[in-house]
């Protein structure tokens, strides 16, 4: 029974992820953004090879660039992103670029996945993107690999769509002519989050925004916390670890990504005492391990005393000002008009980003102006959702750019 409760905890955690995105009725990709990057000399340094990875039968190049955005707390800071050219013809207006917003990693820098292996999906839909012509930019987002050794500002709207703008800013002054101005993002999880900023924020980099695909893109953190507390309350506490596991993960890793910003939670406000142990492990470990470390404590608290009390969150922790913040504001997706086209893929039996959530965004989004072409799948989870879709996110894609 143990090792089936850490299978599911593993398998529900590696999904942690969300979605985020607005814009207003003057300017389509504006948003509530009024800045335009125009931060001198972007490319630190020269980019380095990422050799993590074998992308080269389809890579004419595959580096690590380090960058310069605007971070979190309004000042200038150094990101990573990687890029990768593709070898097929560069057509006369270059290459566009579409951006990869990858799920959750962690907080910490060894989390950065231009630190780690590319795999499943995420590499077959990189190879794909390179074969049909397209210039791929994975950022870190800001954190994440940082030379300053700054937090991540895990699932922070704003930050996240800075990191995607400024590394496609970055890009083209990096490569030049090679590129064109048209460019789009797609992004899965934390990353589908990621993908809407880049939208509400897509006129920072000033350039041809085209659109974007987010896949199980999570939003309504409250409804996510409430939804998993709901599914699982009344089970017995074996029957509870994976879900709350994973929702233990979830808050950690956003009091993790605070800590660096204004008036931060604490631990001890969020988790109940034997849980703010493990919590604390998000500063230094990767989301996949965090996860197992908090599903084999309360594993063994379910098997040897039937109850997961002191393994939860605190009972009033969404009550929490800062946290209550980051869950109706910062991490907020579409709360303003997005006019540039919109694809989201949801699951309908998706436990890490439920279908409600989505089903919620949408429809406050359209009643602001926003259009979101919505596919659900009735046999998509986390994982499928994404891993069945890649050719159609592809097609998707090519349809964007082809429009005028």
């Amino acid at each position: 029974m143990m090792n089936k409760t850490l299978m599911a905890v593993v398998l529900l955690s590696s999904s942690l992820i969300l979605v985020a995105c607005n814009d207003n009725d003057d300017n389509p990709q504006q948003g509530n953004s009024t800045d335009i990057n125009n931060i001198q000399n972007p490319v630190v340094g020269t980019p380095t090879a990422y050799s993590l990875t074998d992308f080269s039968s389809v890579a004419g190049e595959s580096v690590v660039m380090t960058y310069k955005m605007l971070g979190v707390n309004n000042q200038i800071v150094q990101a990573t992103a990687l890029v990768f050219t593709p070898k097929t013809t560069q057509p006369i207006n270059g290459w566009p670029i579409v951006v990869w917003a990858h799920g959750t990693t962690g907080v910490a820098d060894q989390c950065a996945p231009s630190r780690n292996k590319i795999t499943d999906s995420t590499f077959e839909l990189i190879t794909k993107l390179l074969n049909a012509g397209y210039v791929v930019v994975a950022p870190d987002y800001e954190g994440l690999g940082d030379p300053e050794g700054k937090a991540h500002p895990f699932l922070n709207v704003k930050s996240e769509a800075y990191s995607i703008t400024d590394a496609v800013v970055a890009t083209r002054n990096w490569l030049g002519n090679k590129v064109s101005k048209q460019w789009l993002t797609v992004g899965h999880s934390q990353g589908g989050q990621a993908a809407l900023g880049a939208a509400q924020y897509a006129s920072r980099a000033n350039l041809d925004y085209k659109g974007t695909v987010a896949v199980a893109p999570a939003s309504n953190l409250k409804t996510i916390f409430n939804f998993g507390d709901g599914m699982v309350q009344n089970l017995p506490a074996g029957q509870q670890v994976p879900t709350y596991a994973s929702l233990n993960t979830f808050a950690a890793l956003i009091v993790a990504g605070m800590k660096d910003q204004r008036n931060p939670a604490t631990y001890n406000q969020v988790f109940q005492s034997k849980a703010e142990v493990i919590a604390t492990q998000a500063d230094t470990i990767c989301s996949g391990e965090l996860a197992k470390n908090f599903g084999e404590k309360m594993g063994e608290a379910a098997f040897t005393v039937n109850t997961l009390d002191g393994y939860l969150t605190q009972t009033s922790f969404m009550q929490v000002p800062s946290i209550s913040t980051f869950l109706e504001q910062t991490s907020q997706p579409l709360t303003a008009k997005v006019s540039t086209p919109i694809k989201i893929y949801q699951g309908e039996i998706d436990a890490t980003v439920p279908y409600i959530a989505t089903n919620v965004l949408v429809s406050s989004a359209e009643k602001l102006g926003t259009k979101i072409n919505l596919v659900t799948g009735k046999t998509w989870d986390h994982g499928t959702v994404m891993s069945q879709n890649v050719d159609n996110i592809v097609a998707d894609i090519k349809s964007y750019m082809a429009t005028q």
